[in-house]
C-alpha cells in the first residue's frame, strides 16, 4: 500500500472538485467517517455516514437489497456497492464510499477473516475493492480505512483501483 492520504490532502482534493462525500460502513464502525471528518475544513465537503454494522440496519437505512443479502451474504463486493450507492443516495453526497467485512476473530458467512470490500459510487459509477488483509481485528479495521481512502482518491483521479 502507498504511504497513507493525510486527511488535510483528501480534503483539499475534494474541495478542488467541488465534491462532497457520505459514508456506509460496517466493520470500520465509524472510524471512516472519523477519518473523514478529523481535517479542517472538512464540513464542506463529509456530508455524513451510516454505521450499519447490522444487517437489518444495512436494508432499512442504506437500502441494500435483500435479494443481495439473500444471494451474496453482507460480506461481499454486491453488497459494498449496494452500500456505497445507498449512501450516496441517502445523503446526496457526489462520492459514497462503503466498507463491509470481517475484521475477527471468527469467519463469517464462511469467509476468513481479513475478507474486505470496499466500494466506492461517484458519478462515473460504482467500483469495489476486494481486500484479502492479515493481522488483528484492529490492524484490519484502520487497513481497510486507508483503502477505502484510497480508492476515494482513485476515483477522484479517475483512476483505476490496483
Amino acid at each position: 500500500m502507498n504511504e497513507p492520504i493525510q486527511a488535510v490532502d483528501l480534503v483539499a482534493r475534494l474541495k478542488e472538485r467541488r465534491a462532497t462525500v457520505a459514508t456506509a460502513e460496517s466493520l470500520t464502525g465509524g472510524r471512516l467517517a472519523a477519518r473523514m471528518s478529523e481535517a479542517p475544513g472538512s464540513s464542506e465537503i463529509f456530508l455524513g455516514g451510516a454505521v450499519t454494522y447490522a444487517t437489518e440496519a444495512k436494508v432499512k437505512v442504506l437500502g441494500v437489497a435483500q435479494e443481495v443479502v439473500d444471494e451474496h451474504g453482507v460480506v461481499s463486493a454486491e453488497c459494498a456497492r449496494a452500500m456505497a450507492e445507498g449512501a450516496r443516495r441517502l445523503l446526496g453526497s457526489t462520492y459514497g464510499v462503503s466498507t463491509t467485512g470481517v475484521a475477527g476473530p471468527d469467519t463469517q458467512e464462511g469467509k476468513p477473516v481479513g475478507t474486505v470490500f470496499v466500494g466506492v459510487a461517484g458519478p462515473n459509477g460504482t467500483d469495489v475493492v476486494p481486500l484479502a488483509l492479515d493481522g488483528d481485528r484492529e490492524s484490519i479495521t484502520n487497513e481497510s480505512v486507508a483503502a477505502a481512502v484510497e480508492a476515494l482518491v482513485a476515483a477522484l483521479e479517475g483512476r483505476p483501483e490496483e
